[in-house]
């Protein structure tokens, strides 16, 4: 794993791209709508309770931008509310539901995944379970569902480097303090990269 932080109560994980690849074919071995779960959480920034209210009906492709935006119902980190926001979507994880849409038939209105927060974690904690089995490597029985989002806002913000203020947006974080734990220690690759110019 790229780091893991066990010094306080609960254990920090932050994922790289392929370790997360691995992950999500871990929890597609179980099904397709579980790989589509761990999709939104490692590849959009969704936390675990936000995985069950998008649908083809709040996806939509922004010429604008030419990305895919998707409506959120989620956390509203300044307290209130559930709060509504536009999280960006890759384009393979955007051509996954879309498969993964029609080959199930859903209707425009129906979720993606259709089951509840706590399923959603326990979906991820077996397809980090099995990976730890695969591998020999038990790290990986430390993976929550939290840490998908983590490895997803550390790489954009530490490794691609993209604004605080694109991140906040998509990500739905409401001010810096609440965004600031995400921005850890770049990884060394990042670190030559920044150095070596």
């Amino acid at each position: 794993m790229v780091r893991v932080d066990d010094a306080d109560d609960i254990t920090k994980c932050w994922l790289s791209p392929e370790e997360l690849t691995r992950l999500e074919r871990s929890a597609g071995e179980d099904g397709w709508e579980r790989e589509i779960a761990v999709q939104l959480m490692g590849r959009c920034g969704l936390r675990a309770s936000e995985v069950n209210y998008p649908s083809d009906g709040h996806l939509r492709y922004s010429e604008d931008g030419d990305i895919w935006l998707f409506e959120v119902r989620g956390k509203n980190t300044s307290g209130g509310g559930r709060k509504i926001r536009d999280a960006w979507m890759p384009d393979r994880v955007a051509e996954d539901i879309h498969k993964y849409s029609r080959e199930r038939g859903l209707d425009s209105s129906e979720s993606w995944v259709d089951v509840s927060t706590p399923s959603v974690r326990r979906w991820v904690k077996e397809a980090a379970h099995a990976v730890a089995d695969n591998t020999g490597e038990p790290r990986w029985q430390s993976v929550s569902s939290h840490d998908l989002r983590r490895s997803w806002a550390t790489y954009h913000l530490v490794e691609r480097q993209v604004d605080v203020r694109t991140m906040m947006s998509v990500g739905g974080w409401s001010d810096y303090s609440a965004i600031e734990p995400y921005l850890a220690e770049p990884t060394e690759a990042r670190i030559g990269e920044a150095m070596n110019v």
